[in-house]
This record gives C-alpha cells, structure tokens and sequence, in this order.
C-alpha cells in the first residue's frame, strides 16, 4: 500500500486502537443484526419462517467462515503485515454485508454471512496482535481491550438499530434489508487504516530494520531513535528474533521445548472464555429477565472499568478470580433451580428452552445472580483471554500461534452453541452446576499454568515461558528487566541497532534453553 501512496502517520496508540479495532465492531453489529431481526415478521415471511437445521445454518454461518478467516490470518498476515491484514479483512466484510443487504433467499444470505466470518475471523486475531506489538508494556492490556469493548458496543448499538428497523413496514424487506445495510457505515473507518504505522515488531521480522527502529521511536518517545526506551527495547526485539531464528520450523516450533506451555496458554485461555459459560445467562428466559439490552450495558461498563485497572492487577488475578466467581454465580442460580424451580412438560407456552420455572424471591436471586455473572466475566474473562492470548507467543509465531488461539476460540463457541438448548433441555439446572465446575477448572488451570503478563515487554514474556523459567504463581506485574536496560543504555550510550555483550549472552542462553 505505500509503494503507491504515502499517507502520513498518526501514532498516538489510542487512536490506532480506535481504528484497528473497527474489526470488533463489525463483528458486534453481525452478532446483533441477526438476533434483531430474526423474530420478525418480514423476516419470517420472506424466508419462509426457517426453522431447525436452516435457522442453525443461517446461524452457525458466521462462526464457520470466523474459523476460515482465523486460519488465513496467521499467513496472511505475515505475508503483507498485521496492519494491512485487518484492511484487506474489511475487504471481505464489504463483500458479505454487500450479499446479506441484496439476498434473494436463505443460501444468498448464508454465503453473505459466511464470508463476513471471514473478515471477523482475521480481525479477531490480528486486531490483537497489532495492538501488543505497537504498546507500550505498561498499558498493553488496557490498549487491547479495546478491542472487545467495540465488539460489545456493536452489540448493543445494532441491537437498538435492528428493533427500530422491525417497525419499517412501508415494503415486504427494508426491516432486515436497512439494518444489514447499516453495517456498512462502520467499515468506513477502513478508510483510516492506510494512516496507521505497521507493527515494528513485523517490520524487524520482515528484515526492515531502519523502518522498524523509527516507527517504534514515533510511538515510545516521540520520534528520537536514540531515546534510552527506544534502543533498550529495540536490543530486546532483536535478541529474541535472532533466537528464535536458530530453532525448530513449521509447526514443530509450535510445540517443542518451551513452546508447548505457550501453545498451551494461548489456546486454552480462549477456550475457557467460551466453556466458562457466559451464554448460560442467555437462558434466563426461564425467569424472566428484563431485557438483553441491560446485559449489553452490563458488558459493556464492566469492560470500560477494566481498561482502569488491567496492567496494575495484573492477567493472573483477573482470569483465576473471575473463573471462581462465575464458578459461584453458576452453583448458586442452578441450587436455587434445583430446589425451587417447578418443572414445565413441554415447555413454557411451547418454548422447550424453557422448561423450568421459578417465581418469587427465589427468581429475583437467579435474576441477580445472572447479572453478577455477566458483570464478572466482562471484567474478567471476556476481555482478558484477548489480552492474554496475544501477548503469550513469540515473534515469529505470533500471527499464526494467535490465529490458532481464535480457531479454539470459535470451535468451542460453536459447540458450546450447539450443546446448551439441548443439554438445558435434557438436564436443565444441573448444566449449570457443570459450568460451574468448569470454571473452576479455569482457574485452576490459570494458577498453574499462566505466568503473569503485566508490564513485562512481549520479548520478556517469552523468556517466562522457556525452560527452568519462574513458576507462574510466583509471577507478578512489573520488575521489567528492560527498565533496568534503559538505565544501562542511558548511561552507555549505544545506539539503536546496536546490541550489548549482555543482550548478546541472554540471546544465547535463549537459543539454547527454548529454541
């Protein structure tokens, strides 16, 4: 893109959240597009009331092209940089909001939704990506949050465009048609990727050093290439790369040595966002909650507040804590199911996702506890296995080692959608006895296995995770060594580019421990 154009850089790094992550507010709006319109009676007419396996197509479409997209991502994204990734995935969401808007029947629209997928699938993974790479260690976390926060102010933004779309009636489509059609507006903000500078850490890895060394300048310490930070940090990036270069290839390099723990925590996290049950609070029908609007709010304030305090609790507290207190909230809304909830063969007025009732001060606690769950897990879960899953790989394996934590990602957001309604059915309280087990699980999961992130550079991260390594529970938020390395250079004076004798000795140890 700028061998044609050079566009000028801006590198305030809230402002390139702001825009990379239009990404996660496309795929909000998708996810609330469908659930809004759905129930219409346009939409029913039109597409002949589909029902079962065809509504779950129409459903599952999304998250079976978000698996594609993901496993594009990794080598798409190497190939031509994180930052034009996430331009050439709005390409594709062009493509799919453009099919959906036109539909003609139920196999147009599947295909429309399919290769939006593709576009949520890239920017899913990627989007962080380039957000770890361009931050500061001290606000990583809050700067990648962002992320989800679009996603669920896409949510709750197209939630409230697709209910005022059900009361345009003045011809048989234009409810659905005009609120898929407004998915477009914000694919616009595309039109500011071209103003963002590419990740330096996928400049140094391309080989394109001098690009690489001012660009991190432009974002740590306003464009002087000799700063302290900027030559401290950039020593790091280069010993690690030039370490990893010296080890395994292909996929083996995803799981020999040191490398499995991190395959390992990236994947998981991921996964446990989605087996910890947060679609549970979706069942609520059985008590009546007020409306999805107000969990939208939920997850949406919950997240705001933890851009404040990320990167000073630190990942650990955030994923262990969180996984326990959903684990509570599911013990205690499917013990008050059990002991109060009155069966309903059949269902309730012939929905069989309903299929227990209670009423009284026992339904205001499981109304209650619903709402803490869903106001924990956006603090906790939803937005810090983002976080996490981004910053634990290496630089070489970043882009597609993130792509692999999506596909887990959105493999188990598909089963777990295609589990529940039967299971709820089936078993009904006690599912969520079995998530709230499986939080627990979580988080014990997390206390052994996920060294602490906060406030170490991402080139300190991986050397957490190598052989002989510190124990993850001994792990905590800051004592970065490059703090330490700032002072060294600041009293030595090496320039940029230049490598000490004491990065040169942890280069080797590297290679030889993890590589």
């Amino acid at each position: 893109m700028n061998a044609l154009f050079h566009f000028p850089k801006i590198t305030n790094v809230y402002f390139l959240a702001a825009i990379a992550t239009v990404g996660g507010m496309l795929f909000g709006f998708d996810i609330s597009s469908m659930s809004a319109i759905i129930g219409t009676q346009q939409y029913i007419d039109y597409f002949n009331n589909p029902q079962g396996i065809t509504q779950g197509g129409i459903g599952a479409a999304l998250a079976g092209g978000s698996v594609i997209g993901a496993i594009m991502a990794g080598p798409v994204s190497n190939k031509i940089g994180r930052r034009d990734a996430i331009f050439f995935a709005c390409i594709w969401w062009l493509l799919g909001t453009s099919l959906q808007t036109a539909t003609n029947g139920i196999a147009m629209l599947i295909c429309g939704r399919f290769v939006n997928g593709i576009c949520v699938g890239i920017t899913s993974s990627q989007v962080p990506v380039y957000l770890a790479e361009i931050a500061k260690k001290e606000s990583r976390g809050s700067i990648i949050v962002i992320q989800q926060w679009a996603i669920e102010w896409g949510i709750f933004i197209m939630y409230f465009v697709g209910y005022g779309c059900k009361f345009i009636q003045n011809t048989p489509t234009a409810s659905f048609r005009t609120a898929w059609a407004i998915q477009l507006v914000p694919a616009v903000l595309m039109i500011g990727i071209p103003f963002l500078p590419r990740s330096p850490r996928w400049l140094a890895k391309a080989g394109r050093e001098k690009e690489a060394i001012q660009i991190l300048a432009d974002i740590q310490a306003g464009g002087h290439i000799n700063d302290p930070l900027v030559v401290a940090e950039w020593e790091e990036i280069t010993t690690i790369l030039a370490a990893e270069r010296e080890g395994q290839k292909g996929w083996r390099r995803f799981f020999k040595n040191g490398m499995w723990r991190r395959t390992l925590a990236g994947t998981s996290v991921q996964a446990w966002q989605q087996l910890s049950g947060a679609n549970m609070a979706n069942l609520t029908g059985n008590v009546g909650l007020v409306s999805s609007g107000v969990q939208y709010a939920i997850f949406i304030i919950g997240t705001a507040a933890t851009f404040f305090f990320i990167d000073k609790t630190g990942r650990r507290p955030l994923l262990i804590y969180g996984a326990v207190g959903m684990g509570v909230c599911m013990f205690v809304v499917g013990g008050v199911l059990g002991s109060y909830g009155t069966k309903i063969p059949g269902g309730l007025d012939g929905n069989l996702s309903v299929q227990i009732q209670v009423t009284g001060s026992p339904a205001y606690t499981v109304i209650a506890f619903c709402y803490i769950l869903v106001l924990i897990y956006s603090l906790t879960l939803a937005p810090i296995a983002w976080v996490y899953a981004a910053e634990v790989w290496s630089l070489e394996t970043r882009a597609t080692g993130m792509a692999l934590a999506s596909v887990a990602n959105w493999l188990f957001n598909f089963a777990i959608g295609l589990f529940i309604p039967p299971a709820f059915q089936n078993i009904s309280w006690k599912l969520f006895i079995i998530f709230g087990v499986l939080c627990f699980g979580a988080s014990i999961q997390a206390f052994f296995t996920y060294p602490e992130t906060a406030g170490k550079t991402l080139e300190e991260i991986e050397l957490m995770f190598r052989k002989g390594g510190p124990k993850p529970w001994k792990t905590k938020p800051g004592d970065s060594l490059l703090d330490q390395r700032i002072l060294e250079v600041a009293e030595h004076g090496t320039k940029a580019g230049g490598i000490t004798d004491g990065m040169e000795e942890e280069r080797r140890e590297f290679g030889e421990k993890n590589v």
